[in-house]
């Protein structure tokens, strides 16, 4: 695997336990969205720690990579992205990698997007990438998450989803009693995956769903129970 030290140049607070992180890279290899790179930490007795996350920036239009990072406690990794790393420091980050977890506008659709927290990532950089090359590919993210401060980039979906064009946002909340205006609560079930599929012109080309294991299980059980053929299924899961 191709390694390139990159610098940090920006750091963006996207909820209370998830940040975005800038890179610049020396020479930044085309990817496609819903791509992961893996980050390297070497400490100063040699041993080295990696993990993976997805890209959140889009392909075209950008000479930058965005990684949106959960902290997690029990992590190796992202604790020290999110209580060490600065702006003006270097991370060793590898190649592109994935090719069964990716959408081009040459893919069309129509799609529908999964993701459970965090999970939600990957579909940020197929979003950006649609808007960036004016595609018109029908497109229903459904996003679940804890509470409204965890609806990573909202406003910037919600933009999208204001345009018109084929494009659609459904969230929904498990643990907030008071969500947003035109916001749901519950988990995503049967009733969830049939809404989202209704709002497609036609059925799925594909389906995509990244989130914990027990989120993608669940919501791949209630696709398949909504007609969705299981080869039409792409996953993605994460995990520390």
């Amino acid at each position: 695997m191709r390694w390139q030290t990159a610098v940090v140049t920006g750091i963006v607070r996207r909820s209370a336990v998830v940040s975005s992180f800038i890179f610049r890279l020396p020479e930044l290899t085309p990817f496609i969205a819903g791509q992961h790179v893996s980050v390297r930490l070497t400490a100063p007795d040699g041993y080295r720690a990696q993990r993976s996350y997805s890209i959140a920036s889009a392909p075209a239009g950008s000479d930058y990579l965005e990684l949106a990072i959960e902290k997690l406690e029990n992590g190796e990794v992202s604790p020290f992205f999110h209580d060490v790393v600065v702006v003006g420091d270097e991370i060793e980050v590898s190649e592109p990698i994935g090719g069964h977890f990716v959408w081009t506008p040459e893919d069309a659709g129509p799609v529908l997007l999964v993701g459970g927290g965090s999970g939600i990532v990957p579909f940020i950089s197929m979003a950006r990438q649609r808007a960036l090359v004016a595609s018109t590919a029908p497109m229903v993210l459904l996003f679940s998450a804890r509470t409204s401060g965890d609806l990573l980039f909202r406003e910037e979906l919600m933009a999208l989803a204001e345009k018109r064009d084929g494009f659609e946002l459904v969230s929904t909340l498990t643990r907030d009693a008071a969500p947003p205006e035109g916001v749901l609560t519950g988990r995503i079930g049967a009733a969830t995956i049939a809404n989202a599929l209704g709002r497609l012109p036609a059925k799925p080309r594909r389906v995509y769903v990244c989130g914990s294991n027990p989120f993608v299980e669940n919501a791949t059980q209630h696709a398949i129970d909504a007609g969705v053929e299981p080869t039409m299924i792409a996953t993605e899961r994460y995990g520390v």
